[in-house]
């Protein structure tokens, strides 16, 4: 399961576009590193992030049966926001046409 947000980030008149907090944010939970697995009282698995501005804080983000499962969510949501800042950089061309 991807992790998700829930600011918004748009404004009226211009194209929407993250701003520096969110995009710091995209980068912190895009490195395997600061993510962790915990196994919870009802033997369910929950995968947590930890925040970026506060060193001994976890954000809880999804809980999971398995262990596998719940690293799965952690490598979706790795490869999701790795993408979000690999658009940033601008559109990927991937034809072009003569």
């Amino acid at each position: 399961m991807t992790f998700l947000y829930t600011r918004e980030w748009h404004t009226s008149n211009k194209p929407s576009h993250p701003d520096q907090e969110m995009i710091n944010l995209w980068n912190h939970v895009a490195e395997k590193k600061n993510w962790r697995i915990v196994q919870l009282p009802n033997g369910f698995y929950q995968t947590e992030y930890k925040h970026p501005d506060e060193e001994d804080l976890w954000v809880d983000v999804t809980r999971r049966e398995t262990l596998d499962g719940a690293e799965a969510a952690i490598n979706g949501s790795i490869e999701h926001y790795s993408k979000k800042l690999e658009f940033l950089k601008g559109p990927k061309v991937v034809k072009t046409f003569k």
